[in-house]
């Protein structure tokens, strides 16, 4: 990996030290020519026009994205962000009063609000696997609950983004697939950091997003949905033009792709920078990423060891994202001398992750989130600045 042409190819590198790629990267040249380069074609062509005229490449997003995670382009549908794809999943589950959701602790806070929502309108029932002292979920405990519940759906974030953990994604996957449990997957935070194959997980539903560690635009996403939910024409609450047929004054049936999560309306610059960014990831492998991403956080964590901060991380696997409590601090107060060196970080306080945070006794953490073209210099810097904060 060369690490300087990475770094000479993404113009932020010369301006910012960016450690908040769990929030959203820096994006590389190619995603904002793929960008700028279409909305200069829609302002001489027309919208539509410069749709047609880039057809080809539209379709390559859906190709690219399926061998990103190892599915098929039917198998893709092109959203707004991961909640999005989140939410079209959710609303096309057929829940009635009485069923369940199995979840865990750990999963991020949008998740848990809408699963509060449904039962709230619903009357559905929330479970909640137990964590392991050692950090993640117990899956032992979650097969005890399928088992005693049958839940309609288990849902997982594979990477929290306020705990730095990796989740055991195939191993509940497994689970619900030998009980025919429908199984939704956060993979907002995962998708572009690790090695993600949705036929591994067998997981009926996996959401992305694009503008944290595949390094594309905000205001895009994407959905993975299994052949079994498209052969079952399981649709979103809301389905338009894009996404069905209108045969009959009172009839309309549902196209056979996962392109029925889809909106008509598409921001088609957005979708040629996300195919952008897809590539880029895929040209330099993501297991080249996680090695490297594996090499900055040990050195990251290192250094913050050795100042005495307590690290908040916990779980058999560690992700891309490390949370430190800065005791005696205001968030606000770090976040801005940090920002003052040109360091970017972010924080995560109490309400965005209650239950595991309650459970750490913390209030809010520094998030710091490396990615492949940080440098260990940027990494010693931040260390230093960490130390002046503290001390």
């Amino acid at each position: 990996m060369d690490i300087e042409l990475l770094r000479q190819q993404t113009p932020g590198c010369a301006e910012k030290i960016h450690f908040n790629n769990a929030g959203a990267s820096l994006m590389p040249q190619s995603v904002i020519d793929a960008m700028v380069d279409h909305i200069n074609l829609e302002t001489t062509s027309g919208g539509y026009e410069a749709a047609d005229l880039k057809a080809k490449e539209i379709t390559g997003f859906y190709d690219s994205a399926a061998q990103l995670i190892n599915c098929k382009a039917t198998n893709i549908a092109f959203t707004s962000s991961a909640t999005n794809s989140f939410s079209r999943a959710l609303s096309c589950i057929p829940f009635q009063e009485g069923d369940s959701i199995l979840l865990a602790n750990e999963d991020y806070i949008s998740n848990q609000i809408a699963f509060l929502s449904l039962q709230k309108r619903f009357k559905i029932k929330i479970l909640r696997a137990a964590s392991l002292a050692s950090g993640g979920v117990d899956v032992d405990d979650m097969k005890h609950l399928m088992d005693a519940h049958h839940p309609k759906l288990v849902s997982l974030t594979h990477v929290p983004s306020n705990t730095g953990l990796i989740q055991p994604v195939e191993e509940v996957g497994k689970l619900c697939a030998e009980r025919d449990i429908y199984y939704l997957v956060d993979g907002c935070q995962s998708v572009g950091q690790i090695p993600v194959d949705v036929k591994k997980i067998k997981c009926d539903f996996l959401s992305a997003t694009m503008r944290k560690f595949l390094r594309g635009p905000r205001g895009a996403g994407f959905l993975y949905v299994s052949d079994k939910i498209i052969n079952q024409k399981l649709e979103p609450l809301f389905i338009d033009m894009r996404g069905a047929d209108w045969i009959t004054a009172d009839e309309y049936t549902p196209r056979m792709d996962a392109r029925r999560f889809e909106d008509w309306e598409l921001p088609y610059a957005l979708v040629l920078g996300s195919k952008a960014a897809i590539d880029y990831a895929l040209a330099i492998g993501l297991d080249e990423i996680t090695e490297r991403n594996k090499f900055l956080c040990y050195l990251l964590r290192q250094g913050l060891k050795g100042l005495g901060l307590r690290l908040l991380d916990i779980g058999a696997k560690q992700s891309s994202i490390i949370t430190v409590e800065i005791p005696n601090r205001k968030a606000s107060d770090v976040l801005s001398a940090l920002r003052k060196e040109n360091i970017n970080t972010s924080v995560g306080h109490r309400n965005f992750a209650l239950i595991d945070f309650e459970a750490k006794h913390v209030d809010w953490v520094l998030r710091i989130s490396p990615h492949y073209y940080n440098t260990q210099e940027e990494v010693d810097r931040l260390i230093d600045v960490v130390k002046k904060i503290t001390s």
